[in-house]
């Protein structure tokens, strides 16, 4: 099975959310992962990109420093015009290069849209989430976290998913409520069989769930279990349906499959231990994670076994852990 090595990609998470930049001479690897679809590592979070005879198509842009790397990159695998840009969700290591990487791009249309629409035909279309919008504008008269030549230009989704066909492959961006932000989308490439998951999935640390953004423990379960749906093995659990992780190397089901069992077993531990009256210092105290803490903590920060339980715990309690909880006290309904 293909394999990418990819170092310190949860340092540069870090990094993204103190300012949205990279550091000096950047290097990207490239992969070719299967069918269309290639990956570009290095630039913060994965880039997926789809190459084909009617453009270019990525998933996810990058930090905003990388954005020159990244297009020079692009241009290597293909001299088509870039056409779209798919966001997973809205953090700076995934959507920092979106303006730069947009601008760069150009939008087809027919019939006489462009000559009607000015700006029709200016830049790659942006397709996100409506919230990946919401959390990266701001209302009139308030200042904008991102400036709007970032900001998605189509938001439409039909029910929970988004449908394109390109390059002679079905698209489909599948919304994944409430799981590590409330504007994450699953995208999946049906021909040439490669899902690219954002940061619902990584393989270098724990999962950061974004609880003050809408993320939830739930949400988080519940994604991994459709990504699990639509993959396929090939031959004893290996290859078959690829997977592009938000961080780290390109992988299958089973490793999708081992990721959603520590999950859920942390959960029902920390479930456990509020049932039982425990505050979230005294839940940190227990360790809860040992058991993985050699395979997935980061230690200090994103990805960290103690930011982790934390948002597990205000998850399913809905409250800081600043003080002490009665038995039960708080605790959601969980599956």
């Amino acid at each position: 099975m293909k394999r990418l090595s990819i170092c310190a990609l949860c340092c540069a998470l870090s990094a993204a959310f103190a300012q949205n930049s990279a550091p000096a001479n950047v290097k990207l690897e490239v992969l070719h992962v299967q069918g269309n679809v290639y990956i570009i590592a290095g630039a913060g979070g994965n880039i997926a990109v789809q190459i084909g005879d009617e453009g270019v198509l990525v998933v996810d842009t990058g930090l905003a420093g990388t954005s020159e790397a990244v297009l020079a990159e692009i241009h290597k695998l293909s001299d088509k015009p870039l056409q779209y840009i798919l966001n997973t969700h809205f953090h700076p290591d995934h959507t920092g290069g979106n303006e730069a990487i947009r601008k760069a791009g150009t939008t087809i249309t027919g019939a006489n849209v462009t000559g009607n629409l000015t700006d029709a035909a200016s830049g790659a279309q942006i397709i996100a989430h409506l919230n990946v919008l919401n959390r990266m504008s701001a209302p009139t008269g308030e200042q904008s976290p991102t400036p709007p030549g970032a900001w998605p230009t189509d938001t439409e989704f039909i029910g929970n998913h988004k449908d394109l066909f390109f390059n002679d492959e079905p698209i489909q961006m599948l919304y994944q409520p409430n799981a590590h932000t409330d504007g994450d989308s699953l995208v999946w490439f049906r021909r040439s069989d490669v899902i690219a998951t954002g940061d619902i999935f990584v393989t270098t640390s724990y999962p950061f769930i974004d609880v003050d953004h809408g993320g939830s423990i739930q949400g988080e379960i519940d994604a991994l279990n459709n990504i699990i749906d639509i993959t396929v093995p090939r031959h004893e659990e290996e290859g078959g349906t690829y997977v592009i992780p938000g961080h780290g190397r390109v992988c299958d089901e089973w490793e999708v499959v081992e990721f959603r069992d520590m999950v859920t077993i942390i959960r029902d531990r920390v479930q456990a231990e509020i049932k039982a009256g425990k505050t979230l210092a005294q839940i940190k105290e227990d360790h809860l994670t040992r058991d993985y803490d050699a395979r997935y903590d980061t230690k200090t920060g994103f990805g960290s076994a103690n930011q982790f339980l934390e948002s597990i715990y205000k998850s399913l309690t809905g409250k800081s852990g600043a003080g002490s909880q009665g038995p039960g006290a708080g605790v959601s309904k969980v599956r």
